[in-house]
């Protein structure tokens, strides 16, 4: 695993107005929203599963992994997949940025005032010219499966 000094450009997401980056290295690639299969008794954080050619895909919700409200109205989420301790894994956010170069950007400490389950997935903040870049952890975001 590459130390987070090294990364410098993340994939970007957004989720209920927090703006947040990927290692581009952890992410296979980003979808518009897919079907889902419900898995009886799964955690409430498991939305179901996404058949991505012939890959069976655990899809996440990180609105419920970190606290937010549900999504509200007809808008559906999108996909952003990743590889997570050995698996392929589903985070479902509410809309996909663009790939952000950092190099040369430092990284700052983890504002206090965001909530504490979105602190526990935030490896770190990287300031950009118009916004805060939440840098995720997808392997804690993901923590979800084993509840």
């Amino acid at each position: 695993m590459k130390a987070l000094t090294d990364v410098a450009q993340y994939c970007t997401f957004w989720i209920d107005g927090l703006f947040f980056g990927v290692d581009v290295d952890d992410v296979q690639e980003v979808l518009r929203h897919q079907p889902m299969t419900p898995v009886p008794r799964a955690s409430e954080g498991v939305k179901g599963l996404i058949n991505l050619r012939g890959q069976i895909v655990t899809a996440v919700d990180l609105r419920f992994r970190l606290g937010l409200p549900p999504r509200t109205g007809e808008r559906l989420p999108m996909n952003v997949i990743v590889r997570s301790r050995g698996e392929v894994i589903s985070l479902l956010v509410d809309d996909i940025g663009d790939v952000v170069d950092t190099d040369g950007l430092s990284f700052e400490p983890i504002p206090s005032n965001l909530p504490a389950k979105v602190q526990d997935v935030v490896h770190a903040v990287r300031p950009l010219a118009d916004s805060l870049l939440l840098v995720l952890d997808s392997d804690r975001a993901v923590e979800v499966l084993a509840a």
